[in-house]
């Protein structure tokens, strides 16, 4: 960040480019740093129920399916559809592990704010993501008590996707627990990067079902003003985009068979999203192969203006360094 004429602080970014079978391309800092994948692990964490009939059993709808993937804002449509997944399986609010706060897009935070709005589960980000883990219990008649942390047979399922798309073995995978109070994988960027390269060409079907469900239906898997959303309706149908917590964020790219994982290394949120906006620039400059990318509409997370409470610019986010190919 620049407050002109100072650079007022540094934040680091690791990043890994990543071919579906496994050859890094290009790089930035570290790109085995082994990290918490957090959100951007909830496509592998859906695939168990899809993969295992879990849509027909529920008659789970594309919606439903991208809001499995999303940190969504809260917004009264991703309440209405996590509400729609726990009626398909069975169970209600209180069975969500997760707990409730305030929505990620700050509008509405401070809507809630204003109206004393009491955030339940089904106002969490991760909402959607457990209805499915929930989903999963019911499927195989495990018990949905539990279902969150890893002894239980759904996390356990979940470890065994993760492991076999990133191409890790399991006793390589770290697990902690995600603030949402899921269990929360951690591995290399390379191996994020992989899994998402991996489906982002994968042909079975409940891949499919997956990765379109996030790109035709990007508002479900974020929101208002978020980058997630702006970038597959900016570029539809060719980017599959998914932010994690602590500044992460996992991409993949069909057209070019690409998988892309980010990590702001000291966990800035503020510098993720104009990381992976400057990774992505690089990424199809490079191997693009004279392919159109419209980067018009992400502007705002190229060198966002910072401002003070009057309104006056103070200074700026810079994005400096590039990808050096492998």
């Amino acid at each position: 960040m620049v407050r002109d004429p100072l650079v007022e602080s540094i934040h680091h970014v690791s990043a890994a480019v990543v071919t579906a079978d496994g050859h890094l391309l290009a790089r930035a800092g570290n790109p085995d740093l082994v990290t918490y994948w957090r959100s951007a692990s909830k496509p592998f964490q859906l695939y168990p129920l899809v993969a295992d009939g879990g849509v027909e059993r529920f008659g789970i709808d594309r919606e439903m399916l991208a809001l499995a993937c999303s940190s969504h804002n809260a917004e009264p449509m991703h309440r209405t559809i996590a509400a729609r997944w726990l009626t398909a399986v069975g169970l209600s609010e209180t069975d969500l592990a997760c707990g409730g706060h305030p929505s990620l897009w700050p509008a509405l935070a401070d809507t809630m704010i204003r109206d004393e709005v009491q955030a339940t589960p089904l106002w969490s980000n991760c909402s959607g993501n457990h209805a499915a883990l929930l989903g999963l219990a019911r499927l195989h008649q495990w018990p949905t008590a539990g279902y969150e942390a890893f002894p239980h047979p759904v996390q356990q399922r979940v470890a065994t996707t993760v492991a076999e798309w990133s191409a890790l073995p399991t006793d390589e995978l770290v697990w902690g627990v995600d603030g949402c109070t899921a269990a929360a994988v951690a591995l290399s960027l390379r191996g994020m990067a992989r899994a998402y390269a991996q489906l982002a060409i994968a042909g079975d079907a409940a891949a499919v079902l997956i990765r379109d469900a996030m790109m035709h239906e990007p508002y479900v898997v974020a929101g208002a003003e978020r980058l997630d959303t702006t970038l597959m309706e900016a570029w539809p149908l060719r980017v599959m985009a998914k932010t994690g917590a602590e500044g992460v964020y996992s991409a993949a790219l069909p057209e070019l068979g690409l998988g892309i994982a980010v990590k702001v290394e000291d966990g800035d949120s503020r510098s993720a999203p104009l990381a992976l906006v400057a990774v992505l620039e690089q990424v199809v400059g490079v191997f693009g192969g004279g392919r159109s990318w419209d980067f018009a509409p992400l502007e705002r997370w190229r060198a966002p203006e910072i401002r003070n409470t009057r309104g006056a610019v103070t200074g700026r986010y810079e994005v400096r360094g590039a990808l050096q190919r492998v």
